[in-house]
């Protein structure tokens, strides 16, 4: 197969490469990213030089481009991982959220059916989406989002999620194109851009920075390792039957502020830190976020039922491995919260990063 993986420089399409890329040779895997600031190619370095994996600098906005994508490497699966997701940049500028996760989205949709549909090229075709659990609104104290749950997005950007989902179911219903969507629980793991909860916690933590934590931190969310979720991505992508959606979780609901205080005590472990000097003492509460969902949850029944796929890490093996990575990388770290490797782009691949600065998210 020639498989269109976009946006597979950042945090999920990066390991989704990494693990598919080695794993299945006999494939193609084109990455197309614009590499934006949450997009780093230092993510996969373990697989620049492998012989079916190419990489594309662009935008799925540029409709041209994706045309010529589609014929030059005669693709016939995409994956679509592409999209702005940072909740807080959505509250303060929404614009580019519709403009890459919905328009986008739909002129990636109507390459595709060009290619595949008009074009009569290929039978054997699929659009994977892949979204998120914040298009189903907040939860109450009980009760979790299945794939029968109705939309109720909260924040610009889980409204531009469940817009760009009803597109592509759309396109399945109105064109026969083959589709699937999965909306995922929170992940955590490594090549988590630092602006997210888990990654900046511990990056803040290490430098001896505030823990800024969102009003009483006793949002919840059901997280989820990333390696997991790429290998539920797999199982959808080849097994998937047509049109349908899959939710995807880790069976592990926590706190914000139980998360934080699991993190605290893993860095003064690791970094001998007691009394006085406890990273606890860096937690500050500020102001919560606009429209913030108190609870988010996954029941997962229907891809284990009709896949077998379930999470393989627990939390307590998952976030010890997050901690290890991100101790271990803070050269790449320090990278981003600097300026996004803009020394390693235009050394190795002539590009430039943009700056940004680090916010606090789930």
């Amino acid at each position: 197969m020639k498989i269109l993986v976009t946006g597979g420089a950042g945090f999920i399409g990066s390991n989704f490469l990494n693990y598919m890329v080695p794993k299945y040779q006999q494939h193609l895997f084109v990455n197309l990213d614009a590499l934006t600031y949450a997009g780093n190619l230092e993510n996969l370095k373990s697989i620049e030089a492998a012989g079916n994996y190419v990489f594309v600098k662009g935008s799925i906005n540029d409709q041209p481009l994706m045309n010529k994508i589609f014929v030059d490497h005669q693709i016939d699966r995409v994956v679509h991982f592409a999209a702005e997701s940072h909740v807080d940049r959505s509250i303060t500028g929404p614009a580019v959220f519709v403009e890459t996760n919905v328009l986008g989205t739909q002129v990636l949709l109507d390459s595709a059916r060009q290619h595949w549909l008009e074009a009569k090229k290929l039978k054997n075709h699929r659009f994977l989406h892949v979204s998120t659990d914040e298009v189903f609104g907040s939860l109450g104290a009980t009760g979790y989002f299945s794939e029968t749950t109705p939309y109720a997005p909260n924040s610009p950007y889980s409204a531009s999620k469940a817009s760009s989902d009803m597109l592509v179911r759309a396109y399945h219903h109105t064109f026969g194109l083959d589709i699937c969507i999965t909306n995922c629980s929170n992940n955590y793991g490594p090549y988590q851009f630092p602006e997210k909860l888990i990654p900046l916690m511990i990056a803040n933590a290490i430098d001896r920075k505030d823990l800024p934590i969102y009003g009483d931190g006793k949002n919840v969310r059901d997280w989820l390792y990333v390696l997991d979720h790429c290998k539920a991505i797999e199982k959808v992508l080849f097994e998937g039957r047509s049109g349908e959606t899959y939710c995807i979780g880790g069976n592990n609901e926590q706190q914000n502020i139980q998360i934080i205080d699991l993190l605290c005590g893993m860095i003064d472990e690791k970094l001998g830190r007691s009394g006085e000097q406890v990273t606890e003492r860096l937690k500050k509460y500020v102001t919560d976020r606009k429209g913030h969902d108190k609870r988010y949850a996954i029941d997962a029944t229907k891809i284990k039922r009709e896949l077998g796929w379930e999470p393989e890490t627990n939390f307590a093996e998952g976030i010890r491995k997050t901690v290890d990575w991100y101790m271990g990388n803070q050269d790449w770290v320090n990278r981003l919260r600097d300026g996004v490797y803009q020394e390693y782009y235009e050394k190795q691949y002539g590009l430039v990063g943009k700056r940004v600065s680090g916010q606090t998210s789930e």
